[in-house]
């Protein structure tokens, strides 16, 4: 062995003393309590944080669903040709990161802080929480390392991710990048907006915890509420006993599984809308599909809202003749707004009849048809109007405007057939 390689080796080894060293030093408030409670430190260029790891099996059930339907879901987009911006088409179930955060606020900014990163991760047998937790401000060197070193997934899965959690990482990655691994770029599944675009109208607030109970069917028990959570670890900072902070762990951890139990429910919602048999939520996945410019399943979701007589099946109905309309069907078109004509009203009979007014003006050259739809969209609008409903100022100006071209058009052909 060369005197460089005896070198190196020995230095290998001062520093690996040393790393021990600083270990040792480190004391731990309430260390046996927390191991008591299967929380574990780690050590890092002289710095610490607490890990603690919860594993489920596949068959557990968090509300709704059990945790290996996430599974099933995966595959299903992978052999689905859809595409949504929750596809997980492209990817393994392992690769999907569930992740959630706590913070020292609700607002963004480099004075807010994670102290908590949890995030859960689909393994062959089972699934694995881990949650690591900030025991005081100088330690985020060893929290983002130890992410950081975890993180080897490909999409996060979170609520509200886009707009709080994943930048507020951002920030605080950014006040010490040159200690730690850089920060990889991912695909974003962000549930909050899906529970927003289905349930905004059905729920008070989509809340994740209103998201669990009225539509997964978890009901906590004894949970520690998320507003609390920045005031408990205020308190811990100053008293570091571990009781005082169990509970944001348990909220944080059911949290994580509610994030898999919804990424299941949504997935299903999409993947098999024929299932479905809540009307306004089928409307509503209607509506995304056609944003998405998916008009095939939108048109068959509208079909099936209209099929069944609900309330919305007149709405679905006029959506469906905007899609014929849009890809030349217009037979079929002026059959559906015919009928909303005829069983209609308010607003959507309105809109019809401008729509067959449209038809019969541009296609048919029907101008007294013509006429006649948009005068009686006009006597709606005014009766809408002395019931103190309708304000729609641009609205009848523009009825107005084209009851007053037709007029001149039908003086015009009344002229032209006199000579």
């Amino acid at each position: 062995m060369s005197i460089k390689q005896k070198l190196n080796r020995l230095k290998n080894h001062i520093v690996h003393e040393d790393v021990l060293k600083k270990e040792q030093d480190i004391e731990i408030p309430y260390l046996k309590r927390w191991e008591s409670v299967g929380v574990k430190p780690f050590f890092f260029d002289g710095q610490y944080i607490l890990i603690r790891e919860v594993e489920y099996p596949l068959n557990y059930r968090h509300g709704l669903y059990e945790l290996s339907e996430v599974i099933d879901v995966v595959d299903y987009w992978n052999d689905n040709e859809m595409e949504h911006p929750l596809s997980a088409k492209g990817h393994k179930p392992y690769e999907l990161f569930f992740f959630d955060t706590e913070t020292t606020g609700l607002k963004g900014g480099a004075g807010n802080m994670i102290f908590l990163l949890g995030f859960a991760r689909i393994l062959f047998d089972k699934v694995v929480i881990k949650q690591l937790f900030l025991p005081a401000p100088g330690h985020e060197v060893a929290l983002y390392q130890r992410f950081l070193s975890e993180v080897n997934i490909k999409t996060l899965v979170t609520y509200n991710g886009k707009a709080f959690d994943w930048p507020q990482v951002k920030t605080r990655h950014t006040l010490i990048r040159n200690m730690v691994p850089q920060l990889p770029e991912y695909g974003h599944f962000d549930l909050y907006h899906a529970a927003r675009r289905l349930w905004k109208n059905r729920l008070e607030s989509v809340k994740l915890s209103n998201v669990e109970k009225d539509i997964l069917q978890v009901n906590r028990k004894e949970d520690t509420p998320g507003y609390l959570a920045p005031i408990l670890y205020h308190h811990f900072l100053k008293d570091p006993n571990p009781d005082s902070v169990i509970g944001i762990f348990q909220h944080n951890e059911m949290d994580i599984l509610s994030l898999i139990s919804l990424y299941i429910h949504l997935s299903k919602k999409l993947l098999f809308p024929d299932d479905n048999h809540d009307d306004k939520e089928l409307f509503e996945m209607a509506r995304w599909f056609q944003a998405q410019g998916n008009e095939k399943l939108a048109y068959f979701s509208y079909a099936k809202i209209n099929e069944q007589s609900s309330s919305l099946h007149l709405k679905a109905k006029f959506e469906m003749a905007m899609l014929a309309k849009r890809n030349g069907r217009l037979d079929e078109a002026v059959k559906l707004w015919s009928e909303i004509k005829k069983h209609g009203q308010g607003f959507l009979k309105i809109k019809a009849l401008v729509e067959l007014a449209k038809f019969y003006e541009h296609y048919e050259k029907n101008i007294d048809a013509a006429y006649m739809d948009t005068n009686e969209a006009i006597q709606i609008l005014k009766q809408l109007e002395r019931m103190g409903v309708s304000k729609h100022s641009t609205q009848k100006e523009e009825l107005l405007k084209r009851k007053w071209r037709l007029e001149k058009k039908k003086n015009k052909l009344e002229d032209l057939e006199e000579r």
